[in-house]
């Protein structure tokens, strides 16, 4: 079994055009006025709509965490703060937005994951 997960959005193109040079997503399918991006194993879309979806968290999860840095050096004019641990969870992470305001993560397991999803 395999998901996807859709938001709404007013900015179709732009979205596009970031989540594939920016982020490193590749066009999975598209629908013309919706699309799907593949991240790994992760499908998420978006279609063009009057009213976007704003809420949530898109998370992009990486097996190193000097991946995330990587991440970090490409976004880090739109960050709050730089990489750092939480304990609580275990991981290694830091926030952006995307070009519609909608949160994005980019994130390291600190500890083990059963991570290669068939």
């Amino acid at each position: 079994m395999s998901g996807i997960v859709f938001f709404n959005t007013n900015k179709l193109e732009e979205l596009r055009t970031f989540y594939i040079n920016r982020v490193g997503c590749s066009m999975w399918m598209d629908q013309g006025d919706c699309i799907i991006l593949k991240h790994g194993n992760f499908l998420f879309g978006f279609c063009k709509r009057e009213k976007a979806d704003l809420c949530g968290l898109i998370t992009f999860f990486y097996d190193k965490h000097e991946k995330v840095d990587r991440m970090y050096e490409l976004f880090k004019d739109s960050t709050k703060s730089a990489p750092k641990k939480n304990p609580k969870y275990p991981i290694y992470h830091f926030f952006a937005a995307d070009p519609e305001g909608r949160g994005i993560e980019f994130q390291y397991f600190t500890e083990p994951i059963d991570w290669k999803f068939e």
